[in-house]
């Protein structure tokens, strides 16, 4: 059976159920392999947690905390911190690892950005993180919104520092440079696993796209930290993964993130394996070498964890560096 939406005491829901993933009804059932000790987290159930969800109701925001089951959750909505999912909850993709609904997506809401501005002040947010679903149907993938909410953000948080998690714009020409020209502190783009993948679990994007459009960034905007993301456990073999750590540091990618991938449903690719501590320990070493500013690597790390803690240690990094030479 394909993944069902209960949610319902949601207000941005429609009160009929729907299948969150239509294109995923009529694959077969992979096995869900029981998870390790160390990769359990508790149930959300605190003050915080309560008081981030009634400010993200309240402004009718989505996030990708929810809409993706991140498993930080409960943590990060404790210290009020969200990573808000713009330009809807469907997404018009459909990667095989992802638990955001696919379908035709709805037209954007022009009053989001302000909606988004609002809530970082209402939460007191130093640093936020700005995502979004997919947006194919557009003929700027979302760019000029993505723009506007930057500029929002700033117009009522002078103070806030702003980080996006951006999709690949692929065949969508001068969109890129409509984001970066909106100055974020941190652009992400996540490559999400290594290129032998991506036929199967990454169907709709383009590896070395993604490698070229990290690097415009900053050939457009040296002073834009760029990051980028991957999971780990969905069959890729080590040296894959340091070959794209070199790709990524070709494309002069300040910070890396790795976690270990976790399957939604029996629906999603199936988890080949699950990656021990020590092994994640290895890669963050091994990435530190090869010259990113820093690289956070755990089970649980996800593109958006401890963000603003991050982009501290990447901003001290980066002086470091600059005293260094």
């Amino acid at each position: 059976m394909v993944t069902i939406d209960l949610i319902k005491d949601d207000p941005r829901k429609k009160a009929d159920l729907r299948p969150r993933h239509p294109e995923k009804a009529h694959r077969p059932d992979q096995e869900v392999l029981r998870k390790p000790d160390w990769i359990r987290v508790k149930a959300p159930v605190s003050k915080g947690y309560s008081e981030t969800r009634d400010i993200v109701r309240s402004h009718k925001l989505v996030t990708v905390c929810e809409e993706a089951g991140c498993p930080n959750i409960g943590e990060c909505w404790d210290k009020k911190h969200a990573t808000f999912m713009i330009m809807g909850e469907i997404c018009t993709r459909a990667c095989a690892f992802c638990n955001v609904a696919t379908g035709k997506p709805n037209a954007l809401d022009p009053t989001e950005p302000g909606s988004v501005a609002r809530a970082v002040r209402q939460m007191g947010l130093s640093h936020v993180v700005i995502t979004s679903v997919d947006r194919d149907d557009l003929d700027d993938g979302g760019a000029r919104h993505f723009a506007a909410v930057i500029r929002n953000i700033r117009a009522l948080n002078p103070d806030t520092t702003i980080e996006i998690l951006t999709p690949d714009f692929l065949r969508k020409e001068g969109a890129l440079e409509i984001v970066v020209a909106a100055r974020p502190d941190v652009f992400n783009h996540n490559l999400e696993t290594v290129p032998s993948n991506y036929l199967t679990v990454r169907p709709g994007a383009r590896y070395f796209h993604s490698i070229r459009l990290l690097q415009r960034v900053k050939e457009l905007d040296p002073t834009i930290f760029t990051k980028s993301g991957i999971m780990v456990g969905l069959g890729e073999e080590r040296n894959e993964v340091l070959q794209l750590m070199d790709d990524l540091r070709s494309a002069d990618v300040d910070f890396m993130t790795i976690g270990q991938y976790l399957q939604p449903s029996k629906k999603h690719h199936p988890v080949k394996s699950f990656v021990t501590p020590d092994e994640f320990k290895s890669y963050e070493t091994v990435g530190m070498t090869k010259g990113f500013l820093l690289v956070a690597s755990s089970p649980l790390t996800r593109s958006s964890h401890h963000a603003g803690d991050d982009f501290a240690r990447l901003r001290a990094a980066r002086n470091a560096a600059l005293a260094r030479s």
